[in-house]
């Protein structure tokens, strides 16, 4: 019934906030322990993307790994580069599996990454450790793109 309601639906069930690398998000977690220089170890939130808002912002968290899950509605193209002149890697979130999609996807540290939803809207999850902060956090300038050579196919 979930991928029946529409994206306003979803975010104000959830109460989700907008994203400033496009979409809706909330913080759902943010773990109570820390590191030695006081960063919690983990956090998660929702992120909501809808299909007419195109592409997410190419971004990177330079000091956490970052796994997404697939929650609810479309399918979601996840893009990464390393920049370093390889190929972009796509892979695509969503629940069917003989279909080469996945229901979560790892993004290391320092690595770009940008999203899109392949329908009206997609439901994800990001669990990032350790945690986000926005001092760990790069936007690239309006219009970058990394230096690969072309796109490579879905990766498994």
């Amino acid at each position: 019934m979930a991928d029946l309601r529409s994206a306003q639906d979803v975010i104000a069930a959830l109460n989700l906030t907008p994203h400033p690398e496009k979409g809706y998000f909330v913080e759902t977690f943010r773990d109570t322990e820390g590191t030695a220089e006081h960063q919690s170890h983990s956090t998660c939130i929702y992120y909501l993307l809808e299909g007419d808002s195109g592409l997410s912002h190419w971004h990177r968290v330079l000091d956490a790994t970052e796994v997404w899950h697939h929650y609810a509605g479309a399918p979601l193209k996840l893009s990464l580069s390393w920049d370093d002149g390889s190929p972009v890697r796509h892979n695509i979130l969503g629940k069917d599996l003989w279909n080469q999609e996945k229901p979560q996807v790892v993004v290391q540290k320092k690595e770009w990454q940008r999203a899109q939803s392949l329908g009206a809207w997609t439901l994800v999850g990001c669990t990032v450790a350790p945690a986000f902060t926005m001092e760990s956090f790069e936007m690239a300038k309006e219009g970058w793109e990394p230096n690969g050579t072309g796109d490579a196919a879905k990766n498994n």
